[in-house]
């Protein structure tokens, strides 16, 4: 029996990863009652208890967090954004490649990707990796999401009775170009230029589509769409999650996979332009389930428990 702590798990993330532990048999949770929830010595207790702790927290309340480990056999998976390119910290996203998933099974530290940034390095990543398309590409990044990203002041906003006619509409934002997604998006693809990212929350609760669009001629060597469809398909082939579709005619939904952990990847255009884009459930392979995925591996278990 795995004994799990989940520090911050009032928030959406944390909810929906007590929400699917709760019917394991393999794991018992640590629960602190409400007035303890922040109470420093309860949850350093808590803690160092545990098998495995996720941060469901801010930033700042995570790296403190982690100050609290004094078990050196504690698995710490961090949801925040605080260690996502930190030293000595395994980036949790292990279908990209064998180096990635033995440094989660490996590691103590592991910081859970972000959902807009688990879309964009799936498509990225092995493109750059591999030679195909230069570090210093200049990469463009359309994103959509479900308002369930926004956690839970976004939902409260969203849900409301009187909320302004302006949230019936998709919604831009980071227009400064400074998204917090970003340095781990820049860092883990290998990049030397930092990406052009304009996401947009939308009028729907889950799901989300991210979206690469490249210039043939701009490629190291210019390479069709399905070419590039045929590489991701064998670069992500024995992956549990991952899979590659055929060409879409029409129309690319954003909430297809909701309520699983499967991300799909399509490449789409023509012989000049081609749109590589990713879909999944930003709560599910975007947070959540990411976050548990990665905790089967540092146990040794089957990754698709409870997924």
């Amino acid at each position: 029996m795995f004994k799990v702590f989940i520090d911050g798990s009032a928030g959406t993330t944390g909810l929906r990863i007590r929400e699917m532990l709760g019917k394991r048999t393999d794991i018992s949770l640590i629960s602190l009652p409400e007035q303890l929830r922040k109470d420093v010595a309860a949850r350093k207790e808590a803690i160092n208890a545990s098998d495995v702790t996720f941060l469901c927290l801010p930033d700042d309340a995570a790296r403190e967090a982690v100050l609290l480990v004094e078990n050196p056999d504690t698995v710490v998976i961090d949801a925040s954004t605080a260690h996502r390119t930190a030293a000595g910290w395994a980036y949790g996203f292990p279908e990209l490649s064998a180096a990635h998933r033995a440094a989660i099974a490996q590691g103590k530290r592991i910081a859970n990707p972000g959902c807009y940034a688990s879309g964009f390095i799936a498509l990225v990543y092995p493109l750059v990796k591999a030679g195909l398309v230069a570090p210093d590409y200049p990469f463009v990044c359309h994103a959509v999401s479900g308002y369930s990203g926004a956690g839970k002041k976004g939902i409260a906003e969203y849900e409301a009775e009187n909320r302004p006619p302006l949230y019936d509409t998709p919604r831009l934002y980071a227009l400064s170009l400074s998204h917090k997604h970003l340095p781990e998006m820049k860092a883990v693809c290998g990049l030397s230029r930092t990406p052009v990212f304009n996401p947009y929350v939308c009028d729907y609760y889950c799901g989300m589509t991210v979206n690469v669009p490249l210039f043939a001629d701009l490629l190291v060597k210019k390479t069709a769409a399905a070419d590039i469809r045929a590489f991701l398909a064998e670069h992500y082939a024995e992956s549990a999650f991952l899979s590659v579709g055929e060409e879409e005619s029409g129309y690319i939904s954003a909430n297809t996979l909701n309520e699983t952990n499967r991300m799909e990847i399509l490449v789409n255009g023509n012989d000049e332009r081609i749109l590589l884009t990713a879909r999944f459930d930003n709560l599910g392979k975007g947070a959540s389930g990411a976050a548990i995925q990665n905790m089967n591996i540092a146990l040794g278990l089957d990754e698709r428990i409870s997924l």
